[in-house]
């Protein structure tokens, strides 16, 4: 037993250290990880944690987001409880104004976070309310030291160079799920329209930000092929959702990632996309629960405060577990 035990040990080990190289796993590599024993659960950890503090040390990169224009978004997204085909009961408003957006960016320094993330439902902007957030991000760039990320739907060329010039820094368009499996969940818009709208981002200076949602009904290949796409995008950052499902959604069914598989997960990224923020995102509370440290060894970065409809945890709790963890916050210079 003890010999088994070393072995696995090495054989995770060795991909860490194929990542440290700048090699790519394997489709049979990421597989293995994913469909590994419990018991395989914490040597994979550790070997995980060694790339991880290669790349971050013990930082740990806060985001908070404001939702800032609810609803009323025509695509038919199944997970999302603002598309067109959802029926849950949650505010709808338009774009939210300058002093609320502002007051939001005070709330993300308060929270520590060094990003404050701007995200509209919508297939895309309108011209008014890319000047609206245009506006809100000046003023906001000059008077705190946050990144901003902007997260508004489909992106036009000069829309991203206005974004740019505003000092956005990053923006954010998930790719989701795999190519195969994406008309299962959004039939308004392809996946191949969200690859264009990250690489539009990246062409115009703005770090592309992209991710998942694990637990639409995937398989464990389309996992993997989801992180070796993300590689190739050469994403900046990576937020890794899980699928919190929500009443008056198609689906509103979908069981719960439990907290081993989510941390598999974790680890599967931070093998295949080394170097990048892999941001512990929307779900965590929900199908990590009690095992949220953990995935800290994994994930560099998390989300702090509410998503978009629904509760996050407690500031306090998410500050208690990193100082517990002996980590620390990354914060902006000034």
């Amino acid at each position: 037993m003890m010999m088994e035990q070393q072995l696995i040990g090495s054989k995770w080990e060795e991909m860490a250290q194929k990542a440290l190289d700048g090699e790519c796993l394997t489709l049979a590599d990421g597989l293995s990880i994913l469909e590994g024993e419990q018991e395989q659960l914490l040597p994979l950890l550790q070997a995980v944690f060694r790339v991880r503090q290669h790349f971050f040390g013990r930082k740990v990169k806060l985001n908070m987001l404001i939702n800032a224009k609810s609803g009323l978004c025509p695509e038919d997204c199944g997970y999302c409880s603002q598309s067109i085909v959802s029926t849950a009961s949650i505010p709808r408003y338009t774009l939210l104004d300058k002093t609320t957006l502002l007051a939001g960016a005070r709330e993300a320094m308060a929270r520590k976070a060094g990003t404050y993330c701007i995200v509209a439902a919508g297939r895309g902007p309108t011209d008014k309310e890319l000047s609206q957030v245009v506006e809100a991000v000046r003023e906001i760039r000059a008077t705190m030291p946050l990144k901003i990320c902007a997260c508004l739907g489909l992106l036009k060329e000069e829309q991203a160079k206005r974004l740019a010039d505003a000092g956005v820094h990053r923006y954010n368009h998930n790719l989701n799920t795999s190519p195969k499996y994406y008309p299962s969940i959004t039939t308004t818009h392809t996946y191949e329209q969200r690859v264009h709208t990250v690489q539009t981002a990246k062409a115009h200076g703005l770090s592309p930000c992209s991710g998942v949602i694990i637990g639409m009904g995937e398989t464990n290949e389309e996992i993997v092929e989801m992180a070796f796409a993300l590689r190739e995008l050469e994403a900046d950052s990576i937020p890794i959702n899980f699928l919190h499902a929500i009443h008056g959604t198609p689906l509103e069914d979908a069981g719960c990632i439990p907290p081993l598989q989510a941390l598999k997960v974790l680890a599967l990224f931070r093998l295949i996309c080394p170097s990048r923020e892999i941001r512990v995102a929307g779900g965590r509370e929900h199908s990590l629960r009690s095992l949220q440290p953990l995935a800290l060894y994994a994930a560099n970065s998390l989300f702090v405060g509410d998503y978009l409809t629904t509760e996050g945890q407690d500031i306090t709790a998410d500050h208690q577990m990193i100082e517990d963890l002996g980590f620390e916050i990354e914060r902006n210079a000034l």
